[in-house]
């Protein structure tokens, strides 16, 4: 049986405003098995002006918002070009970008991955296969997460794979459906605090583990009616700055306290969306790096088996599988499932600009 090779360049940018990162990505296919390797890879953090305008911009106009898609464009495109040359990186089959979220309100019809638009192809001069979730909100589906199908088909050793990132999401199987949801903000809210202490974001969690539980903030916060329903669902900014930040905003504590609560209710939710507390469970994203979140989610889940993988793994798994969904949507073959998103169907999702000459 042939193996086929794929040679790509994987780009994403979260909720928790990082950075972008850029994963270069060898992707092989044979009987079925998929394998890969991850290359170079960096981080290129947003300066204060990029931040500033993308911490703001859900509540952008029109036109301030096709300006900074524009303006977006321009910087992602600039960040792959030099990463590419940087690295000497050659004959790609594609370059696979998730883009920046803005807006995520897929009961409405809305959602708005910035940075995707045609002329970033001219740009860096390659195929481009990107602004993966429009389609999947059209057939009326969350049009998130969109990572359980590189979860099933790259680390399907493990029982369940979480992700702690801006948001936590997980994704599992169940009745031979890949399930998979948003569980609950994460670092959108923990580095919401840290910067007001004019940090990044806190350090393995030392300042929250400085702080004492408030147990009416606790029960005000699990109380919460998203948790109630049931998946398919996920979270945006929105349900960050509607309803997460103002209830802890209402309690005169410490940040210390808000943070130290905050993290015990991310465990809490993280065990509450378990359906097998027994099992073993893959932990990327940034928050994997904050030891006092771990050891919380452990406490609450003490028979599971928490693995961290290497860092190349944990920082870059999310560009990781948009290589994959992008090499996917160049054979034609579903990236998005119904069983996750709640769209109509499976189907191949994501736009294709293609490099000229």
């Amino acid at each position: 049986m042939k193996e086929n090779y794929y040679n790509v360049i994987g780009v994403m940018s979260g909720t928790s405003l990082d950075g972008i990162d850029l994963a270069h990505i060898h992707l092989s296919k044979k009987e079925e098995q998929w394998k890969f390797s991850i290359l170079e890879a960096e981080t290129i953090p947003y300066n204060a002006a990029w931040l500033k305008q993308l911490k703001t911009a859900v509540n952008y106009s029109n036109d301030e918002l096709e300006q900074l898609n524009e303006n977006y464009t321009d910087l992602l495109a600039n960040c792959i070009l030099t990463f590419i040359q940087k690295n000497e990186i050659k004959n790609l089959d594609a370059v696979c970008s998730h883009g920046h979220t803005i807006l995520h309100q897929p009961e409405k019809g809305i959602t708005l991955q910035i940075g995707n638009l045609s002329k970033i192809a001219t740009l860096i001069n390659e195929t481009v296969v990107c602004d993966f979730r429009i389609q999947d909100v059209a057939l009326g589906g969350q049009g998130a997460p969109l990572v359980p199908i590189g979860d099933r088909l790259l680390f399907s050793e493990y029982y369940y794979c979480m992700n702690l990132g801006g948001f936590s999401n997980i994704s599992f199987e169940a009745n031979q459906k890949r399930i998979a949801f948003d569980i609950s903000p994460v670092n959108t809210v923990l580095n919401f605090y840290a910067n007001q202490l004019n940090l990044p974001y806190d350090d393995k969690g030392a300042i929250a583990r400085k702080g004492q539980l408030n147990t009416d903030l606790l029960e005000d916060l699990n109380q919460l009616d998203y948790y109630q329903l049931s998946f398919p669902k996920s979270l945006g900014v929105e349900f960050v700055n509607q309803i997460v930040l103002p209830l802890l905003e209402s309690y005169p504590i410490s940040i210390e306290d808000k943070m130290h609560t905050f993290t015990k209710h991310i465990a809490i939710q993280t065990k509450n969306a378990l359906p097998v507390i027994e099992q073993k469970i893959l932990i990327t994203g940034g928050g994997a790096y904050n030891d006092f979140l771990i050891e919380a989610i452990q406490e609450t889940l003490p028979k599971m088996t928490i693995v961290i993988p290497d860092n190349k793994i944990l920082e870059y798994k999310e560009a990781l599988i948009f290589a994959l969904l992008g090499i996917l949507r160049l054979l034609n073959e579903n990236n998005c499932l119904s069983s996750v998103t709640g769209a109509k169907k499976d189907h191949s999702s994501g736009s294709i600009f293609y490099k000229i000459g």
